[in-house]
């Protein structure tokens, strides 16, 4: 018999097993795939560098005295060869990036050794008799300037290795004894065959500036000891490794101590957060879109009222009703059914439980809209055969309208979660974190480890362990995310639904 013989023959608890070590075993699987594919990584990337020199050196031997040339003085080629303003344009990133090593790129490098060894103070000046200030290092700015002058020089490099393509090019052609194309030329195919470079090249430079380079800069905070101890230019912070992952993993700390309960609730959050909207959603798109139902518009609008309210109005209003003293308990002890107030938000479990019913509230609407969509086109034939084979509701909900939906929605569902993983707003507007705990370190019994990043760079100013936390937040992202949705249907049979 086949798996989905077997399968079909299972009862409802045996394919739940199933299913979760069908999972588990593709993440694991998934893991050791990764794990694998590194050195076959390093391999080819060595492999383009090796192809990248070869070039480079096939280039300098075979080439003429021109193309020779161009390999001190960029643009040498063009230039000499009538493509004047071209080579002039290499000359000049060749002269601007010396003169940037020379004034300050080289020094910026150079500093990310240490980060700074000359701390601000108070120092006695023997001439003048008197104490006077000493201007320190600034350890941030320090690894700023030398994160940006890397990446001028990879920039850089990839000019230099454009000039000698383009020598290498513009000698073939004078051998050739073709005629070299000029600036204007070169312009218009630069609005007409290579059209996409010149549109994608705006946006990968405002990338590059404003996305990779502070987040490569931020990533190497984590290898430091940046912490409220060590606040530059009065005491600056150095290199550190992996020190403060060791800190975060590792039992004992008040930092492990915190981590691993916050991120158990930060799964537990995602999960109910992601999965409970998505199913009474789709349970309240089924309702509406029933046949009997009138006024379908009507109930539809009603539900979308709390998407066109503002998030974080929700919220606060929500937070102050549900408070100690609020609107909630203060009408529940009126009406004589509590004699003491609900600790809503100001009990562990209870401000949990709280969070999730209200996050139902607000994301029970953008499923809801999501999956009516859907539903609609679900062919009818299919409830029709099902509907003669003698099927029940129930089983033409599992077998055709959920797969049908799932097969659509795993994309959205995976974002959502990644989304809930990372939900700043619901938390910090709704309980704050709170309440607060003596057990952990700068968090709170309801904050995600993104809001107890956020307390570590606010409150504390512990930049480095919310680095730290960064980082580990996006490596749990990405391996759920990518291992997820690779073992779907949406990504195995794309646009062929069965």
């Amino acid at each position: 018999m086949s798996d989905s013989g077997r399968y079909m023959m299972m009862s409802w608890y045996e394919k739940i097993f199933y299913t979760l070590k069908r999972f588990f075993k593709s993440l694991f699987c998934g893991i050791a795939d990764f794990f694998k594919g590194i050195p076959k990584a390093i391999i080819s990337f060595f492999k383009a560098v090796g192809r990248g020199l070869f070039f480079l050196v096939k280039s300098f031997t075979k080439g003429d005295a021109l193309t020779k040339l161009s390999f001190v003085l960029m643009g040498s080629s063009n230039l000499f060869r009538g493509q004047i303003i071209k080579g002039f344009l290499y000359l000049i990133v060749e002269c601007a990036y010396i003169i940037y090593m020379v004034i300050t790129g080289a020094s910026a490098i150079a500093g990310l050794k240490t980060l700074g060894t000359k701390k601000q103070g108070w120092v006695f000046d023997e001439e003048q008799g008197i104490d006077i200030m000493q201007q320190g290092d600034n350890s941030m700015l320090m690894l700023l300037f030398g994160v940006f002058a890397v990446f001028v020089t990879i920039a850089f490099v990839f000019f230099y290795i454009s000039n000698i393509k383009s020598a290498v090019k513009a000698e073939e052609l004078k051998k050739s004894g073709k005629k070299l194309p000029g600036f204007v030329e070169d312009a218009k195919d630069y609005f007409d065959g290579n059209f996409h470079k010149t549109m994608l090249s705006l946006p990968i430079l405002g990338v590059l500036t404003f996305t990779v380079l502070p987040l490569v800069f931020m990533i190497l905070i984590a290898f430091t000891n940046y912490d409220s101890k060590h606040q530059p230019p009065g005491n600056l912070f150095t290199w550190i490794g992996l020190g403060n992952f060791k800190v975060m993993l590792s039992s004992g700390g008040a930092l492990s101590r915190t981590f691993w309960p916050v991120l158990g609730w930060t799964l537990v959050w995602a999960v109910f957060a992601t999965f409970l909207n998505y199913i009474f959603g789709m349970l309240l798109a089924m309702l509406i879109n029933k046949k009997e139902i009138k006024f379908k518009g009507l109930f539809r609008t009603i539900f979308v009222l709390s998407i066109a309210i503002p998030q974080f109005v929700s919220l606060l209003v929500m937070r102050n009703m549900l408070n100690d003293q609020g609107a909630v308990n203060v009408l529940l002890k009126n009406l004589g059914l509590i004699d003491s107030y609900i600790p809503f938000l100001s009990d562990a479990n209870t401000a949990r439980i709280t969070i999730i019913i209200i996050n139902l509230w607000i994301g029970i609407p953008y499923s809801m809209l999501i999956t009516t969509g859907i539903l609609q086109n679900i062919p009818g034939y299919l409830y029709e055969s099902a509907t003669i084979d003698g099927a029940s509701s129930f089983t033409m909900f599992f077998k055709i309208t959920l797969p049908y939906v799932l097969f659509v929605t795993t994309p959205y569902l995976i974002t959502q979660f990644i989304g809930n993983l990372n939900n700043f707003n619901v938390i910090y507007l709704l309980s704050g974190g709170g309440p607060s705990s003596l057990d952990y370190y700068q968090a709170g019994k309801t904050d995600l480890l993104v809001t107890w990043l956020y307390k570590l760079t606010v409150n504390s100013k512990d930049y480095s362990y919310a680095s730290t936390i960064g980082i580990l937040v996006f490596v749990i992202s990405a391996v759920l995310s990518l291992l997820t949705y690779r073992n779907t249907g949406s990504y195995k049979n794309e646009e062929d639904f069965q």
